[in-house]
């Protein structure tokens, strides 16, 4: 039934490719979006760590507790 609703590029590729193809695509593209997201996070990683170290107290802001009001 899947084959019949591919076109007919991807059902020769799935049936080529020992009909796990489209499996072995749907992983490579798992472990392309996985290593972008790492890659993503390492450097999030590395410009708060390159910031904290580099910072300057003096440009900081005291913190203020905000007051109840009744």
């Amino acid at each position: 039934m899947t084959s019949l609703l591919a076109c007919s590029t991807c059902r020769v590729t799935m049936i080529q490719g020992g009909s796990d193809a489209a499996g072995w695509s749907i992983f490579a593209l798992l472990v392309v979006i996985l290593a972008m997201l790492g890659g993503i996070a390492y450097f999030m990683i590395r410009i708060m760590k390159r910031e904290k170290e580099n910072f300057d107290p003096a440009l900081s802001d005291d913190y203020v507790r905000p007051s109840r009001s009744h």
